[in-house]
């Protein structure tokens, strides 16, 4: 008589931390910090353009060359982006799956919302898709150039940046998205440091200033570049 032999195999701790709920918001807490920091690199990098064509040319070239001699020419800046796809999608998979579960617990709204439900919580996923789709515009216009108003000039972001923003769309998206990312900073920051275990009751009187002071200067800093090319400051 032949033996049964058990086939089925426990799951991997890695499968198991994804899924479960908690997994899924240590993924998206910490693939949303990754991407944090980014932004504030990005940021500053953006502001180099108040200092003329020939320092934010020279950055867009520099930015290709860090890393060497050891790192080959863009490998670093191929690295960071590969990072950043990476989470980019960690963080829209685990924000879909556990929008998903939470629709699946309650099938039914709730006749009341809560009170504490602020407005940047209420549009987390309406920021999410903008967000989205601001990232495949940008990158289709700015680093591809596919769809760039202009003649897009290779490791020339001046001149790029000019002819984006002398469009009234090109300053409608950019703006409406560098918005949703405000909103989505100040509660996403809040809420990544509650995933992590980072905040209590005291931290949050400094978390909750923090998130909002982060997304004012995001904000600010983004925005402040269309406007001014629109309104002439830079040309």
């Amino acid at each position: 008589m032949a033996l049964a032999t058990r086939t089925d195999k426990r799951p991997s701790m890695t499968r198991t931390l994804w899924d479960s709920t908690i997994g899924k918001k240590t993924v998206m807490a910490v693939s949303g910090l990754i991407m944090l920091l980014y932004l504030v690199a990005h940021m500053v990098g953006n502001l180099k353009i108040f200092f003329g064509p020939e320092e934010i040319n020279h950055y867009a070239h520099w930015l290709r060359t860090v890393g060497e001699p050891f790192m080959h020419y863009e490998w670093t800046l191929w690295l960071v982006r590969v990072v950043l796809v990476a989470a980019v999608v960690a963080h829209a998979t685990s924000a879909y799956q556990l929008s998903r579960l939470d629709i699946r617990a309650r099938p039914t709204k709730y006749v009341h919302k809560k009170a504490q439900a602020t407005f940047a919580t209420r549009t987390m996923r309406w920021g999410g898709v903008i967000l989205g789709l601001f990232i495949v515009w940008h990158i289709l216009d700015l680093t591809t150039g596919t769809v760039h108003p202009g003649g897009y000039e290779h490791l020339h972001p001046y001149q790029n940046i000019i002819d984006t923003f002398s469009t009234w769309y090109g300053n409608v998206v950019y703006i409406v998205a560098v918005v949703a990312l405000g909103f989505h900073v100040r509660h996403g920051l809040w809420s990544a440091a509650q995933t992590l275990g980072v905040g209590t009751a005291t931290r949050d009187r400094v978390l909750k200033p923090l998130a909002g002071g982060l997304a004012l200067v995001l904000t600010v800093g983004f925005v402040s570049v269309p406007v001014a090319v629109m309104t002439g400051l830079v040309s």
